[in-house]
């Protein structure tokens, strides 16, 4: 809790670099490759759906000009010609009544043809009806092809989280981990899921509504146009003004749950240190800090619809108006000129639908940003393939001229040298920072080192898998880790293979929590939680520890493995893990002298570097630095008895 709680109140958080929406947003148009036969389809589902959405406006217009040179035919006399009236208008001085009936297609004397408008109107249905079908199909398309693409990024989030060195999670907040893996993919789904399909729609609809304009007539298509670059302008501004605020949303966000997953496994510590005033503080700091970025991100992408919505509108003015005057003056039908003023409302219309996904675009490419950039992380060394093995492993462990060092700068451990022989107990003491984890560490290979070379049976564990080398080596750590789950199988979680419930048993009698299991309500089979809720903190250590047993691992590794049961528990604990180290290789770190006076060597560290080693007996004898921390003990130990 320390370190998290030290950066905590440090206010740390992401780093604050520009984002690179045009590299992320084409990166992540490159995820759908796998999927680009549906993506065919969905493509010409499309298509069609747009073709005929296109048409349907012309054929409405063929309705309006039957129906209205209907009424127009029915109120000249019967018997003249269409030339005949209009030359007879000309003459009568209706010249200008003339120019716009000659666009007409009227039949003096004949009425609504309502057998050809009932034709034309069922074409029309039909049209419609089969563009919402395919458009029904491409959105079922959209949804599995967005499914099948997030399923794909988690796969690759966890497994590169399988891959991150120990030193990636080490200098990053939890949370701030968890809310790339979990909030931004969700947030980059529905971004999709509520955009993709409706840009292609918009995107081929603004094509084939200009296609379709043009033919109408080529001049009002031009004029529909004049706007297009203003349209333009406003979406380019606003998009560059919002996105810098859409990456700050989301990397508050991160900040913000990194904060309050902190607090939360942490509730006890902050409660009792008296910090809940503090945290409550840095919460609503942080949360404001959300809310300004949200609400700027939002504001400033919302002001782009109404704005392109303004732009429409002048849009449909000019052809309005442009539009009367060529029917005034016979260019154009009226027919004509309702379907180009649909049409320049279907222009209108995916231009401002555009405009107004530009705030989901932004936000997903924000996230996708952000999940790249936890993608792009620097990698643990690759295993070698093939990986060494070992001919027999016995537990023999040798550390030739072993350096390392967290920070290039500050070395830790220097030329540390050290021969353990299979089935040897070596003890591990010093003080606080001395490297007595980190040696564990760099055995188990969540640190490579930076110089030497460790050796396990006479072979490089640089050469080994990880995986074989992890294999044979069972660790039980101060800080226990459970599951949700039952208590069975949290301590089944140890073994490699299936095992039956006796040998679960066993495992726990052996570790002394067979006694504490079978007193809960349903025993080994009680559900907690990753808390642990429902046990103490020496019970879940008991259980960890049970769970070494069942592992039956070559090497042991104890890092305190019993600081948190009661002295009575610690000295049972004490001769099972004897029993259990006969013919293993051990390494025990431990803090209390008392509990490793048996150990078969003692290698006492300061910093980096093994100060002495030998037995328990030898160490004090020879008054060095074992001795000083022994008798620091013991002082305290009788100072605390007075």
């Amino acid at each position: 809790m320390a370190g998290p709680m030290g950066r905590m109140m440090a206010g740390g958080g992401p780093d604050s670099r520009s984002m690179d929406f045009k590299g992320s947003g084409k990166r992540l148009v490159s995820l759908f490759k796998p999927e680009r036969f549906t993506l065919y389809t969905l493509l010409l589902c499309v298509v069609v759906s747009v073709g005929l959405s296109v048409v349907g406006p012309k054929i409405l217009g063929r309705a309006t000009d039957l129906v209205f040179a209907g009424i127009i035919g029915k109120r000249l006399p019967a018997g003249a010609t269409k030339e005949q009236v209009l030359r007879s208008m000309r003459a009568r001085g209706e010249g200008r009544i003339a120019d716009m009936l000659r666009g007409t297609d009227f039949t003096p004397g004949k009425g609504i043809d309502f057998t050809a408008v009932g034709h034309v109107l069922l074409l029309a249905l039909a049209v419609f009806a089969a563009a919402g079908l395919l458009m029904a199909v491409a959105t079922r398309l959209v949804n599995r092809t967005v499914n099948r693409t997030m399923y794909r990024m988690r796969e690759s989030v966890q497994a590169k989280l399988s891959r991150l060195p120990l030193s990636y999670f080490d200098q990053r907040q939890r949370g701030e981990v968890l809310s790339r893996a979990t909030n931004d993919i969700d947030n980059i789904g529905q971004t999709l899921q509520q955009s993709m399909g409706q840009l292609i729609n918009s995107v081929l609809t603004i094509i084939g509504v200009l296609v379709m304009m043009f033919w109408v007539s080529w001049i009002l298509a031009l004029v529909a146009l004049v706007t297009v670059p203003l349209s333009f302008l406003v979406a380019t501004r606003v998009g560059k003004r919002s996105q810098p605020h859409f990456v700050q949303q989301w990397r508050s966000t991160g900040t913000l749950n990194a904060h309050i997953e902190e607090m939360y496994t942490g509730h006890t510590l902050v409660k009792v240190f008296g910090r809940r005033q503090e945290s409550a503080e840095q919460f609503a700091e942080q949360n404001d800090a959300l809310y300004e970025a949200a609400f700027k991100a939002q504001f400033n992408s919302g002001v782009m619809q109404p704005l392109m919505m303004f732009i429409s509108n002048i849009n449909y003015v000019l052809v309005a108006v442009v539009g009367g005057l060529r029917v005034a003056s016979g260019s154009l039908s009226i027919g004509d000129v309702q379907a180009f003023v649909q049409y320049s409302r279907q222009f209108s219309m995916p231009l401002t639908q555009v405009a107004s996904m530009a705030n989901l675009v932004q936000s997903g490419v924000a996230s996708a940003e952000r999940v790249f950039e936890l993608l792009d992380a620097e990698e643990q060394e690759a295993d070698p393939v093939p990986g060494e093995r070992p001919a027999e492993l016995r537990g023999r462990v040798e550390l030739e001229h072993v350096s390392f060092r967290y920070d290039p700068e500050k070395p830790l451990i220097e030329d540390l040298s050290l021969t353990v022989e299979p089935g040897r107990t070596v003890a591990i003491v010093g003080p606080t920072g001395a490297g007595k984890t980190t040696l564990v560490n760099l055995l188990m290979r969540f640190y490579d080192a930076t110089g030497g070379r460790i050796l396990l049976d006479g072979v490089d564990v640089r050469r080994m898998s990880r995986a074989d080398l992890r294999s044979g080596i069972g660790m039980v750590l101060q800080d226990t880790w459970l599951f949700g789950g039952t208590i069975a199988e949290n301590i089944a979680y140890g073994a490699s293979r299936d095992v039956t419930r006796g040998e679960i048993e066993e495992a726990a009698r052996a570790a002394h929590a067979d006694r504490f299991v079978r007193t809960l309500p349903d025993g080994y089979d009680t559900v907690i939680d990753d808390e642990g809720m429902g046990v103490s903190a020496g019970e879940k250590q008991l259980i960890t520890i049970a769970r070494a047993f069942l592992s039956d691992p070559t090497i042991l590794v104890l890092d305190e493995a019993t600081s948190s049961v009661d002295t009575r528990t610690e000295v049972l604990i004490q001769k099972a893990m004897a029993k259990l180290a006969h013919g293993r290789t051990s390494f025990v770190i431990a803090h209390r002298l008392s509990t490793i006076r048996d150990a078969d060597t003692i290698l006492v560290m300061e910093n980096g570097a093994i100060v002495e080693q030998g037995a328990h007996s030898e160490l004090l004898a020879a008054g060095g630095a074992y001795a000083r921390l022994y008798e620091a003990q013991f002082a305290q130990a009788v100072a605390e008895v007075d």
